[in-house]
């Protein structure tokens, strides 16, 4: 799929908003097969859910925990383009609360996390594609055969043959419903009222406050995750990072909690959960309001060629940080296969 060539005179300039691992996928491999690519990212850099935050000492991963790899292209791809020196596998224990006082393990599956943080992957593949951060795509305009695209305060950021939009479905719907194309921007009420928001804590321990998993799932209404960060290849930390992410309902309830509550509960949860009372003496918070996608359909991505309009993400493809890489080859193979019988 990779090696293909492409020649159409129809859609040569893409536009694609929004730079974590759906958006440079697809990028990477839409160059690779003779496009002009754009990438458009909101934030200082790249990365999407594979977020890190710099915390003293190193970082800490507030966003995805880990990845799997099911796919055999994911893995070949990220090391052709990322690098084999971004990625590596975490080798620690995992369990899950059966109950309040018995933790069982998780099933035996390789997991692989960015080094020395998440965002090493993302940033690596960015290097691959034009990626024009610290711009938010505001609205996109229809002219003949092609998409004018401005920012939010109304700047010209160019014109392009097609569009893909990589960005949760709650941006994407709204970047839609902004830009006069209502009847697309509707493909997205039942996704966005499936996407799950997430309260994440980083914290620093002096000395461990756990040793019996690196990474748990566990039973407390108020606790979903909790990771010890260090215990990941390439992090050098002075004691342990343990990141906490708390359950989707419990950060429902507290959407709008101050930080410095919502860290203070989640640490007394997280104090109740294994007893350890020392600590933590330093700690960073995050609120995730669009951090995971759960059930209903999972078309793989979606493209709507009267438009030359795409979206492409893991919420699209079984909400998994691989999800994000399958969904953005499906919707490659489609303009790819479109190409083909012009």
């Amino acid at each position: 799929m990779f090696n293909q060539t492409f020649d159409s005179p129809l859609i040569r300039r893409i536009a694609i908003v929004g730079s974590g691992l759906a958006g440079l996928t697809a990028a990477i491999q839409l160059q690779g097969l003779g496009h002009h690519i754009t990438v458009f990212e909101k934030s200082r850099g790249p990365g999407g859910r594979l977020a890190a935050k710099r915390v003293t000492g190193g970082s800490a991963d507030l966003g995805a925990q880990y990845f799997t790899s099911r796919n055999p292209e994911f893995l070949p791809f990220l090391r052709k383009f990322a690098g084999p020196d971004s990625f590596g596998r975490w080798q620690g224990r995992f369990g899950f609360q059966a109950d309040a006082d018995k933790w069982e393990s998780f099933p035996q599956e390789t997991r692989y996390v960015g080094t020395p943080r998440m965002t090493a992957i993302t940033r690596a593949l960015s290097e691959h594609a034009r990626v024009v951060t610290e711009t938010r795509v505001g609205k996109l305009a229809r002219n003949d055969q092609s998409w004018a695209i401005s920012d939010t305060d109304g700047n010209h950021l160019g014109d392009f043959d097609a569009v893909i939009i990589t960005a949760p479905p709650a941006q994407a719907r709204e970047l839609l419903a902004d830009s006069g194309l209502k009847n697309l921007a509707s493909h997205l009420d039942d996704p966005v009222s499936r996407v799950l928001p997430c309260w994440a804590v980083a914290a620093h321990f002096p000395v461990s406050p756990w040793v019996y998993h690196e990474g748990m799932r566990c039973r407390h209404p108020a606790l979903f995750w909790v990771a010890n960060n260090s215990s990941k290849p390439g992090r050098e930390d002075e004691g342990q990072w343990w990141v906490l992410h708390a359950s989707p309902a419990w950060t429902e309830a507290h959407v709008d909690t101050p930080a410095d509550q919502v860290a203070d509960k989640l640490l007394a949860a997280f104090r109740e959960t294994t007893g350890f009372d020392t600590g933590p003496d330093e700690v960073v918070t995050h609120r995730w309001l669009y951090a995971r996608s759960e059930g209903g359909e999972q078309p793989g991505h979606l493209w709507f060629p009267d438009y030359r309009l795409g979206l492409a993400g893991d919420w699209l493809s079984g909400g998994r940080v691989e999800g994000a890489f399958d969904s953005a080859c499906g919707l490659v193979a489609e303009l790819n296969a479109l190409a083909a019988t012009r």
